[in-house]
Protein backbone atom coordinates (compact mmCIF):
# COMPACT_ATOMS: atom_id res chain seq x y z
CA UNK A 1 0.00 0.00 0.00
CA UNK A 2 2.78 2.52 0.60
CA UNK A 3 4.34 1.88 -2.65
CA UNK A 4 1.26 2.42 -4.19
CA UNK A 5 0.21 5.75 -1.80
CA UNK A 6 3.97 6.98 -3.01
CA UNK A 7 3.66 6.28 -6.74
CA UNK A 8 0.59 7.94 -6.89
CA UNK A 9 1.99 10.51 -4.93
CA UNK A 10 4.83 11.13 -7.21
CA UNK A 11 2.29 11.40 -10.07
CA UNK A 12 -0.17 13.81 -8.37
CA UNK A 13 3.14 16.07 -8.21
CA UNK A 14 4.22 15.97 -11.86
CA UNK A 15 0.96 16.78 -12.74
CA UNK A 16 0.63 19.67 -10.61
CA UNK A 17 4.11 20.94 -11.85
CA UNK A 18 2.29 21.34 -15.64
CA UNK A 19 -0.57 22.79 -14.17
CA UNK A 20 -2.45 19.66 -15.02
CA UNK A 21 -2.00 19.02 -18.66
CA UNK A 22 0.31 16.90 -20.29
CA UNK A 23 3.66 18.20 -20.19
CA UNK A 24 5.36 19.17 -24.15
CA UNK A 25 8.56 17.09 -25.47
CA UNK A 26 10.89 19.66 -24.73
CA UNK A 27 9.07 19.21 -20.92
CA UNK A 28 9.37 15.76 -20.88
CA UNK A 29 13.15 15.82 -21.77
CA UNK A 30 14.22 18.41 -19.27
CA UNK A 31 11.98 17.17 -16.51
CA UNK A 32 10.91 20.80 -15.88
CA UNK A 33 7.80 22.92 -16.41
CA UNK A 34 8.58 25.94 -19.15
CA UNK A 35 8.01 28.17 -15.37
CA UNK A 36 11.15 26.74 -13.90
CA UNK A 37 13.40 28.61 -16.43
CA UNK A 38 12.23 32.11 -15.09
CA UNK A 39 12.83 31.18 -11.21
CA UNK A 40 16.30 32.21 -11.52
CA UNK A 41 16.53 35.34 -13.19
CA UNK A 42 16.05 35.16 -17.01
CA UNK A 43 15.55 32.72 -19.36
CA UNK A 44 18.20 32.02 -21.53
CA UNK A 45 16.17 33.07 -24.53
CA UNK A 46 14.56 36.32 -22.90
CA UNK A 47 16.98 39.14 -24.10
CA UNK A 48 15.02 41.67 -22.46
CA UNK A 49 13.78 43.67 -25.39
CA UNK A 50 11.55 42.79 -28.46
CA UNK A 51 13.22 40.53 -30.94
CA UNK A 52 14.57 42.60 -33.46
CA UNK A 53 12.53 41.07 -36.46
CA UNK A 54 9.73 41.96 -34.88
CA UNK A 55 10.79 45.57 -34.29
CA UNK A 56 10.74 45.51 -37.93
CA UNK A 57 7.59 44.14 -39.13
CA UNK A 58 5.79 46.31 -36.87
CA UNK A 59 7.53 49.13 -38.38
CA UNK A 60 6.42 48.27 -41.56
CA UNK A 61 2.58 47.59 -40.75
CA UNK A 62 2.64 43.65 -40.45
CA UNK A 63 0.14 43.69 -37.65
CA UNK A 64 -3.13 44.38 -37.90
CA UNK A 65 -6.41 43.65 -35.93
CA UNK A 66 -6.33 41.87 -32.68
CA UNK A 67 -3.15 39.72 -32.18
CA UNK A 68 -2.08 36.67 -30.44
CA UNK A 69 1.67 36.17 -29.30
CA UNK A 70 1.79 32.80 -28.75
CA UNK A 71 4.32 31.62 -26.11
CA UNK A 72 4.97 35.36 -25.11
CA UNK A 73 7.31 34.83 -22.20
CA UNK A 74 7.50 37.97 -20.32
CA UNK A 75 6.19 40.13 -23.07
CA UNK A 76 8.63 42.03 -24.64
CA UNK A 77 7.08 41.44 -28.34
CA UNK A 78 3.25 41.38 -27.54
CA UNK A 79 4.20 44.73 -25.42
CA UNK A 80 6.12 46.08 -28.64
CA UNK A 81 3.18 45.92 -30.67
CA UNK A 82 0.27 46.75 -28.19
CA UNK A 83 2.59 50.27 -27.54
CA UNK A 84 1.40 50.70 -31.46
CA UNK A 85 -2.43 50.87 -30.17
CA UNK A 86 -3.59 47.17 -31.40
CA UNK A 87 -5.14 45.20 -29.04
CA UNK A 88 -2.56 42.63 -27.99
CA UNK A 89 -3.33 38.87 -25.87
CA UNK A 90 -0.20 37.09 -25.36
CA UNK A 91 -0.33 33.78 -23.82
CA UNK A 92 1.99 31.47 -22.53
CA UNK A 93 1.89 28.21 -20.07
CA UNK A 94 4.76 29.96 -17.09
CA UNK A 95 2.95 32.11 -15.07
CA UNK A 96 6.26 33.60 -13.61
CA UNK A 97 7.25 34.64 -16.77
CA UNK A 98 3.37 36.30 -17.30
CA UNK A 99 3.55 38.01 -13.81
CA UNK A 100 6.78 39.41 -15.25
CA UNK A 101 4.64 40.67 -18.45
CA UNK A 102 2.11 42.03 -16.27
CA UNK A 103 4.25 44.32 -14.43
CA UNK A 104 6.01 45.64 -17.37
CA UNK A 105 3.09 46.55 -18.95
CA UNK A 106 1.83 48.49 -15.76
CA UNK A 107 4.82 50.46 -15.48
CA UNK A 108 4.75 51.52 -19.00
CA UNK A 109 1.36 52.06 -18.63
CA UNK A 110 0.62 49.65 -21.97
CA UNK A 111 -2.84 48.33 -22.08
CA UNK A 112 -2.20 44.51 -23.37
CA UNK A 113 -3.43 40.84 -21.84
CA UNK A 114 -1.61 38.58 -20.42
CA UNK A 115 -3.21 35.32 -19.58
CA UNK A 116 -2.35 31.81 -19.10
CA UNK A 117 -2.98 29.26 -21.78
CA UNK A 118 -1.99 25.86 -23.71
CA UNK A 119 -0.71 26.41 -26.95
CA UNK A 120 -2.46 22.76 -27.90
CA UNK A 121 -6.00 24.51 -26.32
CA UNK A 122 -6.24 28.07 -28.05
CA UNK A 123 -9.64 27.83 -28.68
CA UNK A 124 -10.55 27.47 -24.12
CA UNK A 125 -9.31 31.84 -24.87
CA UNK A 126 -13.10 32.00 -26.70
CA UNK A 127 -11.50 34.51 -29.02
CA UNK A 128 -10.51 35.36 -32.60
CA UNK A 129 -7.51 36.69 -34.04
CA UNK A 130 -6.27 38.75 -37.50
CA UNK A 131 -2.89 38.40 -37.05
CA UNK A 132 -0.98 35.81 -34.86
CA UNK A 133 2.92 35.63 -33.68
CA UNK A 134 5.06 32.93 -32.77
CA UNK A 135 8.56 33.90 -32.03
CA UNK A 136 10.71 30.63 -30.75
CA UNK A 137 7.27 28.81 -29.88
CA UNK A 138 6.88 26.09 -33.24
CA UNK A 139 10.64 25.14 -33.19
CA UNK A 140 10.29 23.49 -29.22
CA UNK A 141 7.40 20.66 -30.47
CA UNK A 142 8.32 17.56 -32.14
CA UNK A 143 7.04 16.73 -35.17
CA UNK A 144 4.19 14.76 -33.03
CA UNK A 145 3.24 17.75 -31.79
CA UNK A 146 3.03 19.97 -34.48
CA UNK A 147 -0.20 19.18 -35.91
CA UNK A 148 -2.20 19.45 -32.61
CA UNK A 149 -0.70 23.16 -32.37
CA UNK A 150 -1.74 23.93 -36.13
CA UNK A 151 -5.30 22.69 -35.48
CA UNK A 152 -4.67 24.82 -31.96
CA UNK A 153 -3.98 27.87 -33.86
CA UNK A 154 -7.07 27.56 -36.27
CA UNK A 155 -8.87 27.13 -33.73
CA UNK A 156 -8.49 30.91 -32.61
CA UNK A 157 -7.87 32.95 -35.94
CA UNK A 158 -10.08 34.73 -38.16
CA UNK A 159 -10.70 34.15 -42.03
CA UNK A 160 -7.90 35.29 -43.56
CA UNK A 161 -5.61 35.96 -41.01
CA UNK A 162 -2.42 35.66 -40.45
CA UNK A 163 0.69 33.81 -39.03
CA UNK A 164 4.11 34.78 -38.35
CA UNK A 165 6.32 32.10 -37.24
CA UNK A 166 10.25 32.77 -36.07
CA UNK A 167 12.44 30.00 -35.73
CA UNK A 168 15.85 28.85 -35.65
CA UNK A 169 16.78 28.10 -39.03
CA UNK A 170 18.74 25.43 -40.37
CA UNK A 171 20.80 27.54 -42.90
CA UNK A 172 24.13 29.07 -42.53
CA UNK A 173 26.38 27.64 -40.00
CA UNK A 174 25.27 28.72 -36.64
CA UNK A 175 21.83 27.30 -36.58
CA UNK A 176 20.92 27.29 -32.49
CA UNK A 177 18.83 24.81 -30.79
CA UNK A 178 15.73 23.20 -32.62
CA UNK A 179 16.70 24.52 -36.34
CA UNK A 180 13.81 23.88 -38.21
CA UNK A 181 14.31 23.54 -42.82
CA UNK A 182 11.59 26.15 -44.47
CA UNK A 183 10.33 23.04 -45.82
CA UNK A 184 9.34 21.21 -42.51
CA UNK A 185 7.48 24.56 -41.44
CA UNK A 186 5.75 24.54 -44.75
CA UNK A 187 4.81 21.06 -44.01
CA UNK A 188 3.40 21.32 -40.78
CA UNK A 189 1.08 24.34 -41.83
CA UNK A 190 -0.10 22.61 -44.87
CA UNK A 191 -3.29 21.26 -43.64
CA UNK A 192 -3.59 24.08 -41.37
CA UNK A 193 -3.39 26.23 -44.90
CA UNK A 194 -6.28 24.44 -45.98
CA UNK A 195 -8.61 24.36 -43.03
CA UNK A 196 -12.14 25.74 -43.41
CA UNK A 197 -14.59 27.25 -40.77
CA UNK A 198 -17.68 28.67 -41.89
CA UNK A 199 -16.92 28.44 -45.57
CA UNK A 200 -13.84 30.20 -45.38
CA UNK A 201 -10.15 29.67 -44.85
CA UNK A 202 -9.27 29.74 -41.22
CA UNK A 203 -5.57 29.89 -40.74
CA UNK A 204 -2.76 31.14 -42.52
CA UNK A 205 -2.11 33.44 -46.29
CA UNK A 206 1.49 34.50 -45.08
CA UNK A 207 4.13 32.43 -43.08
CA UNK A 208 7.57 34.01 -42.80
CA UNK A 209 11.04 32.43 -41.48
CA UNK A 210 13.56 34.38 -40.28
CA UNK A 211 16.28 32.91 -41.80
CA UNK A 212 19.04 34.00 -39.45
CA UNK A 213 19.40 33.05 -35.75
CA UNK A 214 17.25 34.90 -33.50
CA UNK A 215 18.82 37.05 -30.79
CA UNK A 216 19.17 35.03 -27.52
CA UNK A 217 20.50 35.95 -24.49
CA UNK A 218 23.25 38.35 -23.94
CA UNK A 219 23.42 39.50 -27.57
CA UNK A 220 23.42 42.76 -28.73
Amino acid sequence: MRARHDKVSDVSQRSDAFGGRHPTSHERLTGLPWDASYHDGPAPWDIGRPQPAVVRLAAAGGFAGAVLDAGCGTGENALHVAASGLPVVGVDVAGTALAIARGKAQDRGIDVEFAVADAFDLESLGRRFDTVLDCGLFHTFNGDERPGYVASLASVTEPGATLYVWCFSDAGPDTGPHPVSEDELRAAFKRGLQAVRDGQPALVDVITRETTRLSTFGAH
